[in-house]
């Protein structure tokens, strides 16, 4: 026996050499093979029943055998009633009940071992057989899977430890086998089959494929590895106590080659279909046209499913079998949705039978072509003709999901076609929300823009409606403009259709019409009140619930009478439906039936209203019920009210045990039904009623024969039913006890043997029930009942190998029913075990990999098994769930293998949890991108359940959407939630839309084109957008508005639609709205006088208002024209107060004419606009002579003018005026000068309760002097709770610190409670508190409490951060949270080092937060940039968008290379994006070029249109000067120019603008836009056809720039003008010498000589006072402060200027140098270095200290020795103190003054010091002196911005050693060849040639080559 499986395998692998004992085996095989077979068949033929039952025939053997003729039959009847009744009639006493479970038991444990010892061998055969033929799936290489079926999942389970719970499964599947059920009615699921027979549904496309394996086919070529079996344990010893046949067998097996293997499969398996065949199918014989019946031929087919779907005959046949249907529809699914879904008669013949229509779904869930079914069954105009015909639910069902949009308008629209509906109460689920539908009015009023006859110019396009609608709203007015217009007429009359139209005329002329009807209102009809007292017709009713709903509902619904009366008219039975609907839950139904008051009282409450209120009303129900006795008591008298006791059980807390019974409720009837006490105490109504409902036979046993307990009972109103119950049930028992013995034999054994069965055993007891359904029952109970205690009798391994048996039995099973095409129930009886056991595996499993495998490869097949109709919450939607904990980088592959119908439960999963996932938007993003690409492609019905994760898309997938566009439902989606969506994924929809909409087809659309697209039209790239015509974009206005248009589409509208509509309205207008400031003066000015005009009045100011600013030819035209205007005097407050935001414009001529009680009643509209500092002090002067400034509110009351108060009067104020002021000045504190920052700032620090007031002061702390705050610092770390929310700069928070440093507390430990004082940390102290925990979330919260700081880090605390960090292992991780400004303060040779991980976390942080890398200088920028390409891969080839965008900000800082490579396609597109960024001078010149190409522009530029330069906007100031001047002269208006400067000035504003370009770059960009102004407004006669040049007003001074003009156009301008726009000419920096010296004779010809300027003139003339000879300068009178900081703020003055300037202020203000205070000096600024040593030696030390934070900021022009004297002052013993003692703080505070220090005081700084120095500071130190006091280790301490300072004359004063210092500093020396200098945004520095080379060659010889050769 050993050598036997051997021996077999040798032979039927048929090979040669087995051997003479192999070959007698097998001769003695085949001599008797075929008595055998013989000898089966008989036995076989002897199962045929007899012809009248060959209908009833089945497959089964068994089943066979007991029914075998009458005889047989009445056999088996014979025995199941006696088993049946030897049941029934043993007796039940314990002692033998005892004795049978323990004989049971015994004989259950001896059957299973001899069992498990039987099958073992068997059952390991088996399942190496299995793991052979079945290939179950793996991930490859690629990650990808193929999607396994139902076998291989199981065999993956028995390979991984899945616990299959098959055993009770197996069971149900024997007895459905054995005992076959009566026929059912149905073969297959649908609303009138519970429990079907047929096959199990399985998924579209999905679980198997057509071309799979059959495990059971007999020519199989393809099979496992050997190793992945058993066999591949046993033989390498994985596996121990193998039987030695299992063994051998493996052995045999692992000699054979793949070709004997498939020999040896082959020859098995036609041997055991042999020998199995006769047990598994019918015979042949059983059929009585056997005789008559020719053989069959042998068929190609792997399996009957290549014949059974034949189509054409399925059209032929008059029936067509639902089995087939099915198996056809699950494994030939492409063929199937050809041939039936898209053919509508074959389609429509299968829906006939009722057992397919699950055809319905099926198809619309396909990818069938939906509008040819929406064609052929959603034919609702037939519906309508024939309303004797119901509309079936699942007919109605598919017509929504596919044409959900036009079904919704037509219900909510048609008032017969909704009754048609929803008269049958099965639709009622699918009744559609009307109010949220735009529905036509019930009575149709006059359409403006239909009857608007003068527009009609098309005429056969005017419909019969049109035209009827006109007649009956305007029947004069038609009469007059058509019938009368005999012209038009005969023009209306070509159309055939309106021939009618004739007599309607003749008979108008002569019998003119009357006024059109007044509309009717909807409440006319509605009257529900009067409804009770008369007849309502039917369409009225029906007309109030379409229009009405809202009242409908608590007017009828809730009106029971009324309510019911109108159910009397059988077309009122709809009512029923749409007032139970769900969708009315919100109505006021519940307040109208819910009187829980009254329920108090003993009441019968209507059972109906009982539930309404317990669904509509929980919370309260709940309360005011369940928790009160009395109702509860009251209520359950009523015996149909026992549900109460559930629903409160299950709505209340659950008792302290926490456990339920079976049905929630806790209830233990052995405690709680105490019966032999309630004669003593009677149980209250809810006890009464549990021990009924969970008692019944004790409760009957023992209430009802007990006559006194029962007659107490009756007296008590709760309990009287108990009685009539004991009635009732003693008549049943006695009359009718026999019958209901027969009726439910089954439950009267279960009762008998106390049997507790999972079974529902109502069905077992309906009339007819066979013996074989009880004995099918009984059997599941015994088998139930035994298997509670199998795990007491079962030894493990016996239990193991059972389990195993059972498993690969189901295997089996699966594999008979697929090569048979028949149904064996196993599916249908282990799909919860499946999915019960994966739940379990997934919960208890942590490695991925074996989840991914289940997730992935067996995704659809267990989606397959799980109902997809469940609220998500069910236990088999955990696996769902699974999905979403996959980890990132696996997500693309899992779920792109997946089958479509998993991904939509994934999405139904995610859109119902999506708030308590809490998924990553890394996550979602991933999710959005794999189910874009790979499954909408596939089926483009996800759509729509895509939509919570549209807003998660990134540009790049939604611009790659298949084509989808003209789906209506994915056009709705998508406009449904553009709203939520970035402006990039926006754009992206417009760019994907654009693809189906290009402009010839744009051109030819109807006017309706933007409101039929909806929202994504709004996005379209503006080379599309741009042919939308006037009409179209008049029409679609309203979604224009809605949406977020950009500036150049604005533009585009606003003059399309007002340059070509000259007679809109103000309705239009107003539909306008914000547009029409962007419109051209003159087309609005035409409707000056109109009705429309006072609207556009009111829209440009709120533009105004909005801080927009508008072309000067606008305001000026519109608004400063006006009359009103001329006399400022004359103005109401109201009307002054409404113009509020145009008085900057109107300039310091009109506000002198204003009277102070004018300004004084408009001021509360007046603070909040930004006026001039001269502008605020001429409202102030003019407010402070009827109102002292120093009245209580009278300063805060001033907002943003608070800037024009002087600061000797913000002096002369009161500490507590000053407090109370700051808050409401803290919103203007920008606005403050300098002095009057100073002045507020030392006043109030000069007293000691200034600590209590921080939240006061806090917005002048950046201005506050390190002097003031000094002597305050140790009780304000006595205040650290509120010191450390404060934003203070870096000195003061170093300042305080040190002061707790000193005091040796220990509060400066915690250094988290440090909160916004940690700025001012010490190098030594944070490597102290990070050395203290190294570990990474300790490090996270020291980075997280950094990165707070309200300002930038000082550079040493960021070194030092780097330096302490960059030792770790895991510093790599911690780039995010070292935050952008400490991340980009390394060396670029560390980031060089990034991998690509973290230099893409690094663009991504430079990109949320661009301003630490503008600060870079230009070639770290560079290099940066260019090492970011190479390690992001974007180095070659086309510069595309993608990459584009990825950068952002640093998108223009790649290479020119690059740069030149950019897609031309996105460059034209995206214009307006481009233009927000950075371009330095090369790139400026790309730009050029890339405009004027082909394939943007093109070079003809003379073609050039409004439009396109609208689109260029300020890239035109980027273009050379040659080719501008080929612009036509006429596109160049002056409104063209002013767009083009403020355009410019609005990005030189923005973050970016502001640090991109230094200031020689300035000046060269200043020369272009003086080119372009000059040229096109006619100064530069290069053309003769230039106009004549104009002089310009103040307005357009504002748009543009004083310095784009020429000077004699400026000296040319009205003295008002003039005068209005001195403040801005003088305070532009970049008027030339030569213009500020002739408009300086100006200011002199107006305003008198300099002796007569008054502080005010002075104030405006800014920088034209640097044309002021000394001589000039010394006859000013600089009386005021705000006048000597007008000149103190300047850098350029001469010596001699300066001079004279300090000596004026001095004599001027009659003050001496001692007595100068802080503000005064902060004033003086730059004029302190005209002051002469001795007279700086006399300031005053501490006021000079308190100015010197503004000071020092600035770039002095002192000599050493003034220097050296201001040093001097801040070394005073009341200042700082001598300079050995200063710490970095004073450094940063003096700033440039630090250049002053003694050469000896200056060579004795240590590091600390020297990191405070400013690189400004260093700049001015003079080049000796620098040698001289710096040592080459000081300069090795400077940082690398302090090094970059160094100018290159002090460069050449340097020693070599000294220079390699330098050198060292600025390359370090992985870098060495890279100088950083002269490109930072601090300084303007030229580059030193010289520095380098001496840089490189000592770098060749410090350096050994081999270093050189690794960097």
């Amino acid at each position: 026996m050993d050598d036997l499986p051997k021996t077999l395998v040798c032979i039927l692998s048929e090979r040669q050499d087995c051997g003479v004992k192999a070959e007698l085996t097998k001769s003695v095989s085949l001599e008797l093979g075929k008595p055998l077979l013989i000898l089966l068949s008989s036995l076989r033929s002897q199962t045929c029943s007899s012809p009248n039952d060959a209908e009833d025939a089945d497959h089964s053997m068994v089943s066979g055998y007991l029914r075998t003729g009458e005889s047989a039959a009445t056999t088996w009847s014979s025995f199941q009633q006696t088993f049946l009744s030897i049941f029934k009639s043993l007796p039940l006493s314990a002692n033998l009940m005892s004795a049978l479970s323990g004989v049971l038991d015994a004989a259950v444990t001896y059957t299973s071992n001899i069992m498990a010892m039987l099958i073992q061998v068997p059952m390991d055969y088996v399942k190496i057989a299995l793991q052979l033929g079945v290939r179950i799936p793996s991930v490859n290489e690629r990650e990808s899977c193929e999607q396994g079926d139902l076998k291989q999942l199981i065999m993956w389970g028995m390979t991984h430890n899945v616990s299959w719970y098959f055993t009770n499964s197996f069971i149900d599947i024997l007895l459905e086998n054995l005992l076959i059920p009566e026929q059912t009615v149905c073969t297959y699921p649908g609303p009138e089959c519970q429990n079907s027979s047929s096959f199990e549904r399985s998924l579209p496309e999905a679980a198997i494929d057509n071309s799979h394996d059959i495990l059971l086919r007999c020519d199989r070529q393809t099979f496992s590895e050997l190793n992945n079996t058993l066999c591949g344990e046993i033989l390498y010893g994985s596996r121990e106590q193998t039987p030695t046949l299992v063994l051998s067998l493996c052995q045999a097996l692992s000699s054979l080659n793949a070709r004997q293997i498939e020999l040896l499969w082959s020859n098995t398996c036609y041997v055991i279909q042999a020998l199995v065949s006769p047990f598994l199918g019918r015979s042949s014989e059983c059929s009585p046209l056997a005789s008559l019946t020719p053989p069959r031929q042998a068929r190609n087919a792997p399996n009957l499913q290549q014949l059974v779907c034949n189509y054409t005959s399925w059209l032929e046949n008059q029936v067509v079998d639902g089995v087939l249907v099915s198996l056809c529809s699950d494994n030939k699914q492409e063929e199937f949705v050809k041939h039936v879904c898209n053919d509508a008669l074959l389609l429509r013949k299968l829906l006939s039978d009722q057992m397919n229509s699950w055809l319905y779904g099926y198809c619309a869930n396909s990818t069938a072509d939906h509008g040819y079914l929406v064609d052929q069954f959603c034919v609702y105009q037939q519906w309508i003709d024939q309303p004797t015909v119901s509309v079936q639910p699942n007919l109605l069902e598919f017509c929504i999901s596919l044409d959900s949009p036009r079904l919704t308008k037509l219900i909510c629209e048609h008032t017969g076609f909704f009754m048609l509906l929803f008269s049958n109460p099965e639709n009622a689920r699918f009744m559609p929300i009307c109010t949220t539908v735009s529905l036509p009015p019930p009575f149709p009023g006059p359409d403006p823009l239909s009857c608007q006859y003068s527009e009609w110019e098309d005429v056969m396009q005017i419909t019969t409606d049109v035209l009827a609608q006109c007649i009956r709203n305007e029947p004069t007015d038609f009469a007059e403009k058509v019938c009368a217009n005999r012209t038009f007429l005969n023009r209306l009359l070509s159309n055939q259709d309106n021939a009618w139209l004739e007599d309607h005329c003749s008979t108008a002329l002569i019998f003119p019409p009357t006024m059109a009807p007044q509309s009717i209102r909807i409440s006319d009809w509605c009257d529900y009140q009067s409804w009770k007292d008369r007849q309502v017709d039917d369409s009225v009713v029906g007309l109030c619930w379409q229009y009405d709903q809202l009242a409908f509902q608590k007017k009828v619904c809730c009106e029971v009478t009324l309510f019911e009366k109108l159910l009397q008219d059988p077309n009122n039975k709809w009512l029923n439906t749409v007032c139970a609907d769900k969708e009315t839950e919100d109505i006021e139904c519940v307040p109208q039936v819910c009187k829980y008051s009254e329920w108090t009282h003993p009441v019968i409450v209507d059972m109906t209203e009982l539930a309404l209120c317990a669904e509509r009303d929980p919370r309260n129900f709940t309360s005011k019920v369940c928790s009160d006795e009395t109702v509860l008591q009251n209520l359950m008298t009523n015996q149909d009210n026992t549900w109460l006791i559930k629903y409160c059980a299950n709505h209340s807390n659950q008792g302290e045990d926490g456990e339920e019974d079976s049905d929630g409720t806790g209830f233990d009837p052995a405690e709680e039904c105490q019966y032999t006490t309630w004669s003593v105490a009677l149980p209250d109504a809810v006890l009464l009623t549990l021990c009924w409902e969970h008692d019944q036979f004790h409760f009957v046993s023992s209430i009802c024969s007990n006559h006194a307990l029962l007659f107490l009972l009756e007296h008590e109103p709760s309990s009287m039913w108990v009685s009539a119950m004991c009635t009732t049930y003693s008549n049943h028992t006695t009359i009718s006890n026999k019958t209901s013995e027969e009726l439910c034999l089954a439950k009267e054994l279960l009762k008998h043997f106390n049997w507790t069965c999972p079974v529902n055993v109502t069905a077992v007891c309906q009339p007819g029930a066979s013996q074989d359904t009880v004995m099918r029952l009984i059997i599941r109970c015994l088998a139930d009942s035994l298997r509670s205690r199998m795990g007491h009798l079962l030894t493990p391994s016996v239990a193991a190998v059972l389990e195993q048996a059972v498993s690969t039995s189901v295997v089996v099973l699966l594999a008979i029913e697929e090569i048979q095409n028949t149904s064996r129930h196993v599916i249908e009886n282990i799909r919860i075990s499946v999915l019960d056991s994966v739940v379990h595996f997934l919960e208890g499993e942590n490695n991925f990999e074996k989840k991914r495998v289940l997730l992935q490869c067996f995704g659809t097949i267990l989606t397959n098994l799980m109902q997809t109709a469940r609220d998500g919450t069910s236990h088999e939607y955990l696996i769902i769930k699974e999905y979403f904990n996959i980890p990132l980088a696996s997500l693309k592959s899992v779920l792109s293998d997946l089958h479509f119908t998993t991904i939509r439960l994934i999405l139904q999963y995610y859109t119902r949890n999506k708030h308590t996932l809490k998924l990553t938007d890394n996550y979602l993003s991933t999710l959005a991108s794999v189910l874009f690409k790979s499954h909408l492609a596939k089926d483009g019905n996800l759509f729509s359940e895509l939509a919570p994760l549209l807003k998660a898309a990134s540009p790049t997938d939604i611009y790659s959407l298949p084509s989808l566009q003209n789906n209506p439902n994915v056009r709705e989606t998508i406009n449904n939630n553009l709203g939520h969506m970035s402006a990039d994924q926006q754009r992206a929809f417009g760019l994907w839309y654009s693809k189906i909409l290009p402009p010839s087809n744009i051109t030819a659309a109807h006017q309706s084109l933007i409101r039929d697209t909806g929202n994504v039209i709004t996005y379209l790239p503006f080379q599309n957008f741009q042919h939308l015509s006037p009409a179209q974009l008049l029409d679609g206005l309203d979604v224009l508005q809605r949406n977020s248009l950009t500036s150049l589409k604005q533009e585009f509208v606003s003059q399309s639609i007002i340059g070509t509509y000259k007679d809109l309205t103000a309705h239009d207008f107003i539909r306008l709205g914000s547009l029409s400031c962007l419109a051209e003066p003159s087309d609005l000015l035409a409707y000056q006088g109109s009705q429309a005009f006072r609207v556009i009045w009111d829209v440009i100011m709120n533009c105004t208002h909005d801080g927009r600013t508008l072309p000067s030819h606008f305001t000026s035209s519109l608004l400063l024209n006006s009359s009103e205007l001329k006399s400022p005097a004359s103005l109401s407050s109201k009307r002054l107060a409404d113009i509020a935001h145009f008085l900057p414009s109107l300039g310091a001529t009109f506000l002198q004419g204003l009277s102070p009680s004018q300004l004084l009643e408009a001021l509360p509209a007046l603070k909040a606009v930004s006026f001039t500092p001269a502008q605020a002090s001429i409202i102030v002067d003019k407010l402070s002579t009827i109102d002292t400034l120093s009245a209580p509110g009278r300063l805060q009351d001033l907002g943003s003018m608070a800037v024009g108060v002087k600061t000797e009067t913000l002096l002369m104020l009161t500490s507590d005026r000053l407090l109370s002021s700051l808050p409401d000045m803290a919103q203007h504190s920008a606005g403050l000068t300098p002095p009057q920052a100073n002045a507020i700032a030392t006043k109030l620090w000069g007293f000691p309760e200034v600590i209590d007031w921080l939240d006061d002061v806090e917005p002048l702390l950046c201005c506050t002097p390190l002097l003031s705050v000094l002597p305050r610092a140790r009780p304000l770390m006595n205040n650290i709770s509120s010191a450390s929310t404060k934003p203070w700069n870096t000195q003061q928070a170093k300042a305080i610190l040190k002061s707790e440093l000193n005091s040796k507390s220990n509060l400066h430990s915690d250094f988290l409670s440090l909160g916004m004082l940690g700025q001012g940390v010490s190098c030594q102290a944070l490597k102290g508190h990070i050395r203290a925990d190294t570990s990474p979330a300790a490090v996270r919260e020291i980075l997280a409490l950094l990165r707070q700081q309200p300002g930038p880090l000082h550079t040493s605390l960021k070194r030092c951060v780097i330096e302490e960090l960059y030792q770790f292992e895991f510093f790599s991780e911690l780039l995010e949270d070292l935050g952008v400004e400490i991340a980009l303060a390394m060396p670029v040779s560390t980031i060089k080092k990034f991998s690509s991980n973290m230099m893409d976390t690094l663009r991504k942080m430079i990109i949320e937060d661009p301003v630490p890398f503008f600060t870079m200088s230009k070639t770290a920028q560079l290099l940066l940039v260019d090492r970011m390409l190479q390690k992001l891969g974007m180095y070659t080839g086309m510069y595309t968008e993608e990459e584009f965008r990825s950068l952002d900000i640093m998108a223009t800082f790649v290479s020119d290379e690059i740069f030149v490579q950019l897609d031309r396609t996105f460059f034209v597109d995206n214009l307006n994006f481009l233009q927000t960024l950075c371009y330095r001078s090369s790139k400026m010149d790309i730009m050029a070029r890339m405009l004027l190409e082909d394939a943007v522009f093109g070079p003809a530029m003379e073609t050039w249109n409004q439009t396109t330069l609208s689109q260029i906007d300020r890239f035109l100031f980027f273009l050379p000067q040659d080719q501008l001047q080929k612009i036509s002269l006429g596109l160049m208006t002056v409104g063209r120019i002013e767009k083009l400067f403020m355009s410019q000035r609005q990005w030189e504003r923005g973050v970016v603008g502001r640090h991109c370009l230094d200031e020689s770059e300035k000046w060269r960009f200043a020369e272009k836009q003086q080119f372009v102004l000059q040229f096109f407004l006619g100064f530069l006669k290069i053309n003769p056809l230039s106009p004549a040049p104009m002089v310009p007003t103040c307005e357009i001074l504002r748009t543009t720039a004083p310095f784009a003009w020429t000077t004699s156009s400026l000296t040319s301008m009205s003295p008002s003008a003039f005068t209005n726009c001195l403040e801005l000419i003088g305070h532009d920096a970049l008027l030339a010498s030569y213009q500020r010296s002739q408009l300086f004779e100006k200011v002199k010809q107006m305003f008198g000589p300099v002796s007569n300027f008054s502080q005010s003139i002075i104030s405006q003339m800014g920088r034209l006072t640097l044309e002021m000879s000394p001589e000039e300068i010394r006859m000013l009178r600089l009386t005021e402060k705000s006048s000597i900081a007008a000149l103190g703020g300047i850098s350029e003055w001469s010596k001699k200027q300066l001079i004279a300037l300090f000596t004026t202020t001095l004599n001027s203000t009659k003050l001496n140098p001692s007595q100068l205070d802080s503000s005064t000096l902060v004033a003086i600024g730059y004029m302190v270095c005209g002051a002469k040593v001795t007279e700086i030696s006399s300031f005053n030390a501490v006021e000079f200290s308190k100015a010197v934070l503004w000071l020092g900021q600035l770039k002095l022009s002192c000599s050493e020795e003034q220097l050296s004297a201001l040093v001097g002052l801040l070394t005073h013993s009341l200042a700082f103190g001598p300079i050995s003692s200063w710490d970095m703080e004073v450094f940063i505070e003096i700033g440039v003054l630090a250049a002053g220090l003694e050469d000896i005081a200056m060579s004795a700084l240590v590091k600390e010091q020297i990191e405070g120095i400013t690189p400004m500071a260093i700049s001015m130190i003079p080049p000796d002196k620098f040698a001289v006091v710096f040592h080459q280790r000081q300069i090795s301490m400077f940082s690398h911005e302090q090094a970059a300072a160094v100018t290159e004359e002090q460069i050449m004063a340097l020693s070599d050693v000294q220079r390699t210092a330098l050198f060292m500093v600025l390359t370090p020396w992985e870098d060495r060849h890279v100088d950083f200098r002269g490109r930072s945004q601090g300084l303007t520095l030229s580059p030193s040639s010289l520095y380098l080379i001496l840089g490189l060659l000592m770098a060749l010889m410090v350096q050994p080559e081999s270093t050189f050769s690794a960097s």
